[in-house]
This record gives C-alpha cells, sequence and structure tokens, in this order.
C-alpha cells in the first residue's frame, strides 16, 4: 500500500512539473513572438488614450500627461507624421473600428506600432503609477515612445 501511494505521489509530481514546463515554455513563446513583432523598421507610432465619455481623475491625467509628453519631446515626430496621439471616446460607436483593432477596454493608454512586420499594438498600465508625479510620468513615458521609435 505504501508502494502505491509513494508511485501515485511520483506520478502526481511529474505531472505537476510537465505541466509548469509546458506552461513556462509557451509564456516563453508568446512573449518571443510579441518581441518579434514589434521589432523591425518603425515607420508610424500612433499613441490613443481610450476613455469612456465620464472619465475620473485618473484617467484624465492620464490623458493630459500623454497628450504633453507628445507635444513637449516629439515635435518633429508630430509634424512629420512618424507620430500620432489621440484621444479617443471608445463607448462611442462611431470609434468601435478602432476599439477593436486595439481591443482597448474602458480607460487605457495603448502604442500602436507600425513597422516592417506590420502592426502591433500594446498597453502601457505602468502610466497608472505615475500620474501622482507629472514629472516622473513624462519622464518615464519620453523614454518609453523614443524605445518604441528606435524599433525596441
Amino acid at each position: 500500500m505504501k508502494k502505491r501511494g509513494a508511485l501515485l505521489l511520483v506520478i502526481v509530481i511529474a505531472i505537476i512539473i510537465i505541466l509548469t514546463s509546458y506552461s513556462i515554455m509557451t509564456l516563453n513563446s508568446l512573449h518571443a513572438s510579441q518581441n518579434s513583432n514589434a521589432s523591425g523598421i518603425v515607420e508610424k507610432i500612433e499613441i490613443i488614450h481610450f476613455h469612456p465619455t465620464q472619465q475620473c481623475l485618473s484617467c484624465k491625467l492620464v490623458g493630459r500627461y500623454a497628450e504633453e509628453t507628445v507635444n513637449t519631446y516629439f515635435q518633429n515626430e508630430l509634424s512629420n507624421g512618424k507620430l500620432a496621439f489621440m484621444h479617443i471616446n471608445g463607448e462611442l460607436a462611431n470609434n468601435s473600428e478602432i476599439v477593436k483593432k486595439y481591443n482597448a477596454t474602458g480607460s487605457s493608454l495603448w502604442i500602436g506600432i507600425y513597422n516592417s512586420n506590420g502592426f502591433h499594438a500594446e498597453q502601457n498600465v505602468n502610466v497608472w503609477y505615475k500620474i501622482y508625479n507629472k514629472t516622473e510620468f513624462m519622464d518615464y513615458f519620453r523614454g518609453v515612445i523614443e524605445e518604441k521609435l528606435n524599433g525596441a
């Protein structure tokens, strides 16, 4: 009986190890494919602040600070069309196509990258942790945009 219990325990542990290894490999594969979509020669970047009709203070700050960052540090990219910034009300029916394209929900800040590999969108959630310090927000978001413009 003890041998049976020990054998069963070994089998359960082996299954857990196999499933854990598979999960880690799947996540690594997903991460690698996302990064390969993001890298490449950048043609254009869209920064979109998606928001509902009724916005809370935090939602307004994310949009305001993101727009100010773009306008302050990326005038050349804005004027030559390499960078675009938009506020999009995700609740309006006429914006449903772009909401679907980005898979946006609620209030969020997205970066859409058009490069030699096609289109890749990523949501930046870290900005929400920086809204109480405008300088920190702008420094952080400036760095993110610079990385994306350089193909990182």
